[in-house]
């Protein structure tokens, strides 16, 4: 089955899509209020506009360096995920978009890098856990917020998933220990983002891990922005031989010609017979 991930709620009823995801908070901090006709989305710690507001909210490496899209491997400004302020705001989030559709997308979960977060609230939090290793310790505080999140979602709870199913990377990076997660989350997202999709071997390879990796049922979702219709029926063909289902990203309109071309061709032509 096909979805599309679109910031335009009218597009969340066109015909070729069986699902819609709504983003309500997206990660520039912009926000919408939810509708009842889609899976509403949630950026959970990906939040430009809060850290603008409060920088000393980003999360910090040992050195000083603050996860902020003016570093040079950043797209966005992370929140510390520690910030229980800041995580109970998104709880609220999610009861609201929970009171118009059961199901929520959590987006952007984790920590932003290996080397984060030594903030003052993250050093003190650590030092008074029963951890001793600080990536057991972070990845315990990952499934917190979740099981705090989840819990509030009566319906089907999708995750967003970083795109390395590499054992152990998930842990090392994002605080996500896919173990202990598994039992809360009823199907990942995983986002295979190409600005052309001319080759797609490393989009098979990354599915693949992720079918070796996961018990859960897991999607996939494609950039769909000014991608070439052929390269994007590929990528398609490639991501629906993995993926549960397969989401089309922020360019609605191209996702739906795709699918069209798709179904023509499946139907094919209709043979008279010789015509001679």
């Amino acid at each position: 089955m096909y979805g599309v991930v679109t910031r335009n709620a009218e597009e969340l009823a066109w015909e070729e899509f069986d699902y819609g995801f709504y983003e309500v908070k997206d990660v520039t901090g912009r926000s919408s209020e939810p509708v009842a006709d889609a899976v509403n989305m949630v950026s959970c710690f990906g939040d430009n506009a809060a850290v603008d507001a409060e920088p000393s909210l980003a999360p910090v490496s040992e050195t000083g360096e603050r996860a902020t899209r003016e570093r040079p491997y950043f797209d966005w400004a992370y929140i510390c995920p520690s910030r229980r302020e800041y995580r109970e705001g998104l709880l609220e989030i999610i009861d609201d978009c929970v009171a118009e559709n059961g199901d929520v997308r959590l987006d952007d979960i984790g920590f932003p890098r290996a080397e984060y977060c030594y903030c003052d609230v993250c050093r003190e939090r650590f030092a008074e856990s029963e951890f001793d290793d600080r990536l057991a310790w972070r990845a315990s505080v990952i499934t917190e917020f979740l099981e705090e999140a989840t819990a509030r979602i009566p319906g089907t709870t999708y995750m967003t998933l970083y795109p390395d199913p590499y054992p152990g990377h998930l842990t090392e990076r994002a605080g996500i220990d896919l173990a202990a997660i598994e039992p809360l989350v009823d199907e990942f997202v995983v986002p295979l983002y190409d600005m052309a999709y001319a080759t797609t071997y490393w989009l098979e390879v990354i599915a693949s891990g992720f079918e070796s990796a996961l018990e859960t049922p897991f999607s996939i979702e494609l950039y769909a922005v000014d991608i070439d219709i052929d390269d994007l029926i590929h990528a398609t063909e490639v991501a629906d031989a993995y993926g549960e289902n397969v989401f089309f990203g922020y360019d609605a309109s191209n996702a739906r010609a795709a699918l069209r071309r798709m179904k023509a061709d499946s139907r094919g032509g209709v043979s008279h017979g010789d015509p001679s």
